[in-house]
């Protein structure tokens, strides 16, 4: 089916305060998850892909240890990777769950070391890619990181947070400095709520 571009679940300028500009918001999600979802349908038309489930073409396409994905993969995945990331962020993420609380803490100790986990991965990452809290099919949480636009799915896991750690991702806000961006993030930009509903 064909992609479309989802409207932000807030206006441009929602977390403007909690470190993420309108700015921001106008050149990641208006341009460059837009060049994603144009290049994809380009790419699916005419294919095997064309009327398939987004996660089937993700999973369908995805060649694990190629040096260099293809292009309906690319576009494909990186439109997934962003839909989740709008969602995952929220102005009013609030306090944690119970629930998620409890599971985090059985996973990493407590939640502060989930989260240096988490910014660790993200740090980490060489180049482009992203860093995730995933649950694992036997129901344990686990911090991981992908390369480029490769996510959980791939690995027959549930994201449950994700992180873009592409420098179009916060440069405007914070140049260079990734490890502030991912603090930040955990710190002010996450919608727990979202996370806990994904458990």
């Amino acid at each position: 089916m064909a992609f479309n571009l989802p409207d932000l679940p807030y206006a441009h300028d929602a977390l403007a305060g909690h470190g993420m500009s309108a700015e921001t918001f106008e050149f990641h999600h208006d341009l460059h998850h837009k060049a994603y979802v144009d290049n994809g349908n380009k790419l699916i038309a005419g294919t095997e892909w064309e009327n398939a489930a987004l996660e089937d073409i993700i999973t369908g396409t995805y060649q694990a240890g190629a040096v260099a994905q293809n292009g309906i993969f690319n576009n494909a995945s990186q439109h997934w990777n962003h839909m989740q990331f709008w969602e995952m962020m929220g102005p009013n993420g609030g306090s944690m769950p119970s629930q998620l609380e409890a599971a985090i803490t059985d996973s990493f100790g407590s939640v502060d070391a989930f989260k240096t986990a988490f910014c660790a991965a993200g740090a980490g990452q060489f180049g482009a890619g992203w860093c995730w809290l995933v649950k694992n099919a036997d129901g344990g949480l686990e911090v991981t990181k992908t390369e480029n636009g490769v996510n959980p799915l791939c690995f027959g896991q549930t994201a449950l947070l994700g992180c873009d750690v592409w420098e179009h991702s916060y440069y405007i806000d914070f140049r260079n400095k990734r490890p502030g961006y991912l603090s930040n993030f955990v710190d002010k930009l996450v919608n727990w709520e979202n996370v806990a509903s994904r458990m």
